[in-house]
């Protein structure tokens, strides 16, 4: 005797309301929300915000959400300067571009901070950084004025002058150099013989340059 095979579904339905008929389950709601989504604020739709806008201009960090669309719908109606006269415009206009709208503080305190010392001409440059690259600019703007050329300027350097220095300047540092650097000054120690040599050296190419 034959017997009559019956299918039997391998899942069992367990949901506990079965969708009526023509009833969309989620699945099928294409503007169901996701997790992490949040809905629109603009009254009535589903869709998922994407874009944010201000609230105002005085609350720019306050924000709606909106999908494209009615984003693009509320920016065609924001005006930045609403309700605010020419003169407030032309002054937030110049704050803008100053500041970048940024607030600002004002930098006057006691009298002892760096902002008042600068405005009194006082100037603390404790590890000298500014004071060496000045006097650097200003030795280089006098070697310009005077024409010095590289030999001028390495002889001003090995007796340790700058480029300011006259004549009668060189003449007395010359004199100075070969007293510390000759051996008879030195109880014969010879360690500072190369620099008498360059001292030497130096003084001639000045002289040769007629600045001695």
């Amino acid at each position: 005797m034959t017997t009559v095979f019956h299918y039997r579904p391998r899942f069992i339905d367990i949901r506990v309301r079965k969708p009526a008929p023509g009833e969309a389950t989620r699945a099928d709601d294409v503007n169901a929300l996701k997790p992490g989504e949040r809905a629109c604020d603009h009254a009535g739709c589903r869709t998922p915000a994407a874009t944010r806008a201000p609230k105002s201009r005085d609350l720019l960090s306050d924000h709606y959400w909106f999908c494209q669309p009615h984003a693009a719908e509320y920016n065609k109606t924001w005006n930045f300067f609403a309700g605010m006269s020419e003169g407030e415009i032309r002054a937030r206009v110049a704050d803008e571009q100053s500041t970048g709208g940024r607030p600002t503080w004002s930098l006057k305190g006691g009298g002892r901070n760096r902002e008042a010392a600068a405005s009194r001409g006082v100037f603390r440059d404790p590890l000298g950084i500014f004071t060496a690259a000045r006097a650097k600019a200003d030795d280089d703007r006098a070697a310009y004025d005077r024409r010095l050329g590289r030999l001028e300027r390495g002889a001003l350097a090995d007796l340790d002058l700058n480029a300011t220095a006259d004549a009668a300047a060189i003449r007395v540092r010359y004199t100075e150099l070969v007293k510390r650097c000759h051996p008879d000054a030195n109880g014969g120690d010879r360690s500072a013989e190369h620099k008498l040599q360059r001292v030497i050296k130096a003084y001639k190419t000045l002289q040769k340059a007629k600045l001695a």
